[in-house]
């Protein structure tokens, strides 16, 4: 947990930057100020994905999670009815903190409000996931530039042909998100991401979309496009939008996501991920 006490800037809702402290953008957030994506924003912080489902369907997701480790690396699980993730952060309110959610029944979304407070149900899960906006961090700290960020965008995200590995009702594609990269960038992004298993590792594929299904880089299935240049290759890496891919397979009742790009800013560290 971060060690220097908190104190909000006077722009804390305006101005979020890449020096916020990650209280500073969920008070933002939860005021209603924000409601962007993330990208970009308390880079020092884990942010994570959300995927809130009925206790009856929690174990097997949490399977699902498990046997899908690169694209849903879990970071935390609620108590059943909590909205709370005292281990993410102590003042964490799953109903407010993130910028924007979608609710989705039988498996289409309905609704994409800011506030989940007209949808709090008393036997919801949330489970948090890691996200590549934490490994992003560390990818600007080597110097490694990320088109997204420079042009304000979010990051491109699509849908693919690989399977993930079935959990009951969960399955589906696994949803990467993409980075341009000259070679050189590439293969020391290789080695810096491959040492943050619990936002996703390494890249799953780098080079020709069309091997993984994706025809046009131009048209994502979430998020903003970014140009490739002729000297760069994209590259792609497992994305935490996945499970909402296994939700709309599944579909259940009620259950509710986070807005693609619009994550949860928690008070993990990035650079405590960090493995050897």
């Amino acid at each position: 947990m971060p060690s220097h006490a908190f104190s909000p800037s006077p722009d804390a809702a305006c101005g979020l930057t890449t020096r916020s402290y990650a209280r500073e953008v969920r008070a933002a957030t939860r005021t209603g100020q924000f409601v962007d994506h993330t990208s970009g924003l308390a880079s020092d912080y884990v942010q994570v994905n959300l995927a809130i489902l009925s206790q009856a369907l929690a174990t097997d997701f949490q399977r699902y999670c498990d046997l899908n480790p690169r694209a849903c690396p879990v970071l935390g699980v609620s108590e059943p009815g909590s909205p709370s993730l005292p281990a993410l952060g102590p003042d964490i309110d799953i109903r407010t903190d993130a910028p924007r959610y979608v609710v989705w029944r039988d498996g289409v979304k309905v609704a994409e409000p800011t506030d989940l407070g007209a949808y709090w149900q008393d036997d919801l899960v949330t489970f948090a996931i890691g996200c590549s906006f934490s490994f992003e961090h560390a990818l600007l700290a080597d110097g490694i530039r990320l088109r997204h960020m420079d042009e304000g965008r979010n990051v491109a995200m699509y849908r693919t042909n690989r399977l993930t590995e079935p959990s009951g009702n969960f399955r589906g594609p696994m949803v990467v998100s993409m980075r341009p990269m000259k070679a050189a960038d590439a293969i020391r992004a290789i080695q810096i991401t491959s040492r943050l298993p619990q936002v996703h590792g390494a890249p799953v594929h780098l080079g020709d979309p069309a091997i993984i299904g994706i025809q046009d880089l131009a048209k994502p299935d979430y998020g903003d496009a970014v140009e490739v240049r002729p000297d760069e290759i994209p590259v792609f890496w497992a994305c935490g939008v996945t499970p909402q891919a296994a939700i709309a397979a599944a579909r259940p009742a009620f259950c509710i996501t986070h807005a693609p790009g619009h994550m949860l800013v928690t008070d993990l560290l990035n650079r405590d991920l960090v493995t050897a």
